[in-house]
This record gives C-alpha cells, sequence and structure tokens, in this order.
C-alpha cells in the first residue's frame, strides 16, 4: 500500500528535444541572446542608436530561429489554443459586471463591520468585564 509510486513512470510522457536539428536551433536561439547582450555592452562607445539596433536585431534573429525550432511551434500551438478558448468565454455585461462589483464592495463593507464589531466585543468582554482594565 505504501510502497506504490505516486506517477506510473511508465505511462508518463516526458518531452524532450528529439532531434539534432532542434537542439542546435535552441543553442543559437541561446548565443544569439548572448550575442545580443553582448552587443549591447560593447558598442555602448559607437552610440545609442548603434547599442539598440544591434540588441533588437539579435533578440529578433533568436526569437526566429527559436520559433522555427519543435519547441517555438508548440508554444506557437499552444498560443492559437488558448486563444480560441478565450474567444469561447461569454463575458458579461456592462451592467452585470457593475452588479457584481457592487455586489463585492457591499460583501466586503459588510463584513469590515462585522469584524470591526467582533474584536470591539472581544475587547470589552475580554479587557472590560474578565480582566477589569479600563482604558
Amino acid at each position: 500500500m505504501f510502497n506504490q509510486p505516486l506517477i506510473d513512470m511508465s505511462t508518463a510522457q516526458i518531452e524532450t528535444v528529439t532531434s539534432t536539428a532542434d537542439k542546435a536551433k535552441l543553442a543559437a536561439a541561446a548565443a544569439l541572446v548572448v550575442a545580443a547582450l553582448a552587443a549591447f555592452y560593447t558598442l555602448s562607445a559607437r552610440g545609442a542608436l548603434i547599442q539598440w539596433g544591434a540588441l533588437a536585431v539579435c533578440l529578433v534573429l533568436a526569437v526566429v530561429v527559436f520559433f522555427t525550432s519543435l519547441q517555438g511551434r508548440q508554444l506557437i500551438g499552444f498560443t492559437k489554443d488558448a486563444w480560441r478558448e478565450v474567444l469561447k468565454v461569454v463575458w458579461p455585461t456592462r451592467k452585470e459586471a457593475l452588479q457584481m462589483t457592487a455586489y463585492v464592495f457591499v460583501f466586503v463593507l459588510l463584513m469590515a463591520v462585522f469584524l470591526w464589531l467582533t474584536d470591539k466585543t472581544l475587547e470589552w468582554l475580554l479587557y472590560d468585564l474578565i480582566l477589569g482594565w479600563k482604558k
């Protein structure tokens, strides 16, 4: 009973980078990010335009290389699926949103008054009646 594993590893799916090309693309994207940072700091004497331009170009290239890899394509697919799900959401009307906001504010106000009254009642009970400490 206690010796059973929590996860059945025989059916668990572990995603790994399968092809050498994908590994090379991820390494190239990481190298481009490092190159972007290096270029930004080494080109500081050349002017802000060149410095920021080199940073932007290297980062854009890194993003392009990443999105050509398997993980990049999976990220794009996940983003498309998530956006499709967001489009399925039924958003409340302005009137419904204002009503729910008003309900929340009223509930918070009532809870604050309740907690304040509870605190003052316990303070009066403990300090004034039981302990006899008058303020």
